[in-house]
C-alpha cells in the first residue's frame, strides 16, 4: 500500500497543507488546504498568531481525512529565527514576536560593544542579521525569560501542540547564532550574554527524526487521521535545499519566495574571513551539510508593491507589464534594510530611494516590477561571484527553486547577467524537501542523492542558458554602485 505524507508548509504570508505520494516512480502531489498567515500589532509589538496557524493545519487535517486519507505521516516547516517562550505549565507565555518588529534595529551594536563580531562568527558562522534570535533574546522581557521553562523555535512549538514533545531541531537552531559550529551545542558564552541557559531548549535533533503521533487529546476535538509526527528539516529554506534538483557538478541554488537565499551546499563549513567580510553563513542542513548562503531581500519587495497597487494585478500581469519596459533604468540594493519593513509602504520606499540616488524614478506597475525584478537579478548576479571567489572554484549552475522559479524575465536576466546556466524549479521545493524527508526516514527512500533524481523525473525543470552579454556594461555599472552606497 502506498504511503502517504503530508507536509505542513507555513511562510511569512500564507500556508499550506501538501500531500504526498509515489506514484510509479514519480512523486505526485495535491494541496489540501491553505490558509493565510501574517503578523498583526498587538501589545506594542508585531506578533505572529500562532494560535490560528495551527487551528488551521487541524482543518488542513480534518479535510484530509475526508477526502480518504485514513493514515499518514507529517513534517513541519516554517520560517527561521522566531520562537515562542513555553512556561513552567507547559503552555505559551506570549504570541511570538515577528522577526520584522522593530525591536532589534539597533541590538547588533550594542551586543557587539563587548563580543567582538568576529569571536561571534568564528563561533557560530552565522551571518549578522539584526532580526537573529541571538539578539531578539537580548531584547526580550527579562522578567518572561526568567518565568520561561522552555524556547521553541515556531515549527518546533507547533509540534510540541500537536505531540506533547518537545525537540530543538538543528536546520533552524543553527540560525538563532547561537550554536557553536564545532561542538554543535549551545555556546554557553553566548547564551550567558542573553540571559537564558541551555536547559531552556529542548533536546536537539537532526532533520529526520520521529517526534510522535498526535496527542489523544485532539482526536476528541477533530476529525483526524491516525498521524504520525517526524521533525523534517524544519526551517523552509533547509527544506528547499532538499527539494533542489541539484543539477551541475558545481551548482549553487536560490531558494527565491519572500526571502532569497543564495548559496552551495557543503560538507564542510566556511566560516573564514572571506565569509565573514561577505557576511555569508553557515546554516546547518540535513543529513549532516552546510547551507553555505547569503539572505537577500527576495520576492518581498515584489508582493508588497502588488499589496500598494491601487489596481489588483497577478504576479503574472506584472511580470507581463515588465517586460514591456527597460531593465536597469535604476539601480537599486535590494538588501538595504529601509525594505525590511517600511513604515509609508514599499512603492514610496522604492521611489524615495531613487530620488535621494538622483536615478530615474518608477511610477508605472509596469515600471516598479522591472526595476525590482532587474535588481533583484543584479543582485544575485554580483553574490553568485563573490560565492565562487569565496569558495575557490567557479560555479556551473544555479539551481532556483519557490516561487521565483516560475519568473521567467528574472530568470533569463540572472542566467545573462551570471553568464550560468539556470535551471528554474519546481516552485514547490520547500513541501517537497519536507516530504522527502519523512521518505527518506520511513525507508520510501533510500538517500538524499536518489530523491533529487527523482526530482528531475517528477517535475518540469525549466533551463535558461545566457544570451550574448549585452549587459555586461550595467552589470559593472552596478557592482561600482553597490561599492558607492554600502562605503
Amino acid at each position: 500500500m502506498t504511503n502517504t505524507y503530508v507536509a505542513v508548509d507555513i511562510g511569512a504570508s500564507s500556508g499550506r497543507l501538501m500531500l504526498g505520494q509515489l506514484h510509479d516512480g514519480k512523486l505526485q502531489l495535491q494541496e489540501m488546504h491553505r490558509f493565510k498567515n501574517g503578523f498583526v500589532k498587538k501589545d506594542g509589538h508585531d506578533r505572529w498568531q500562532i494560535d490560528h496557524l495551527i487551528e488551521e493545519i487541524f482543518k488542513g487535517l480534518e479535510k484530509i481525512k475526508q477526502a480518504g486519507y485514513s493514515k499518514i505521516t507529517l513534517g513541519i516547516d516554517t520560517w527561521a529565527v522566531d520562537y515562542v517562550l513555553v512556561g513552567h505549565d507547559g503552555k505559551k507565555l506570549q504570541d511570538p514576536i515577528s522577526y520584522r518588529d522593530d525591536r532589534t534595529s539597533d541590538s547588533i551594536a550594542k551586543l557587539t560593544s563587548d563580543l567582538p563580531k568576529d569571536y561571534i562568527y568564528k563561533k557560530t558562522g552565522i551571518q549578522f542579521l539584526d532580526f537573529n534570535t541571538l539578539y531578539q533574546l537580548f531584547e526580550e522581557d527579562k522578567e518572561l525569560l526568567a518565568q520561561t521553562s522552555k524556547i521553541m523555535m515556531i515549527p518546533d512549538y507547533i509540534g510540541y501542540v500537536l505531540t506533547g514533545k518537545a525537540v530543538t531541531e538543528v536546520t533552524n537552531a543553527s540560525t538563532t547564532q547561537m550554536l557553536n559550529l564545532r561542538e554543535g551545542l549551545f555556546d554557553h558564552d553566548l547564551l550567558k550574554k542573553v540571559n537564558v541557559y541551555p536547559d531552556q531548549f529542548p533536546k536537539l535533533v537532526d532533520a529526520g527524526t520521529v517526534l510522535g503521533n498526535l496527542s489523544t487529546s485532539w482526536y476528541q476535538k477533530y476529525d483526524l487521521p491516525q498521524t504520525e509526527v517526524i521533525t523534517v528539516a524544519t526551517h523552509d529554506t533547509a527544506s528547499a535545499v532538499v527539494g533542489t534538483p541539484g543539477i551541475g557538478q558545481h551548482w549553487a541554488y536560490l531558494s527565491s519566495g519572500t526571502w532569497s537565499l543564495l548559496g552551495s551546499e557543503l560538507n564542510v563549513p566556511e566560516n573564514g574571513i572571506e565569509a565573514y567580510r561577505h557576511n555569508y553563513t553557515n546554516e546547518w542542513g540535513a543529513y549532516g551539510t552546510y547551507r553555505f548562503l547569503k539572505n537577500i531581500m527576495g520576492l518581498w519587495i515584489i508582493q508588497n508593491v502588488q499589496k500598494e497597487l491601487p489596481q489588483a494585478y497577478s504576479f503574472a500581469e506584472l511580470v507581463t507589464l515588465a517586460q514591456k519596459e527597460k531593465p536597469f533604468q535604476q539601480y537599486i540594493d535590494v538588501n538595504d534594510s529601509r525594505f525590511t519593513n517600511p513604515a509609508n509602504g514599499m512603492i514610496k520606499e522604492l521611489q524615495s530611494y531613487c530620488q535621494e540616488t538622483q536615478q530615474t524614478v518608477p511610477q508605472t506597475p509596469g515600471e516598479l516590477a522591472m526595476a525590482v525584478y532587474s535588481n533583484l537579478s543584479l543582485y544575485y548576479a554580483n553574490e553568485l561571484e563573490i560565492l565562487g571567489d569565496i569558495l575557490g572554484y567557479p560555479l556551473d549552475s544555479l539551481n532556483i527553486v519557490g516561487g521565483g522559479s516560475n519568473v521567467d524575465l528574472m530568470n533569463q536576466l540572472t542566467a545573462t547577467l551570471a553568464q550560468i546556466d539556470v535551471y528554474a524549479g519546481p516552485s514547490e521545493a520547500t513541501a517537497i524537501g519536507n516530504l522527502i524527508v519523512q521518505m527518506i526516514t520511513q525507508g520510501d527512500i533510500l538517500n538524499v542523492y536518489l530523491a533529487r533524481r527523482l526530482i528531475i523525473d517528477s517535475f518540469n525543470i525549466k533551463k535558461f542558458t545566457p544570451k550574448s552579454n549585452n549587459y555586461s556594461e550595467q552589470f559593472d555599472q552596478y557592482k561600482r554602485f553597490l561599492k558607492e552606497v554600502k562605503s
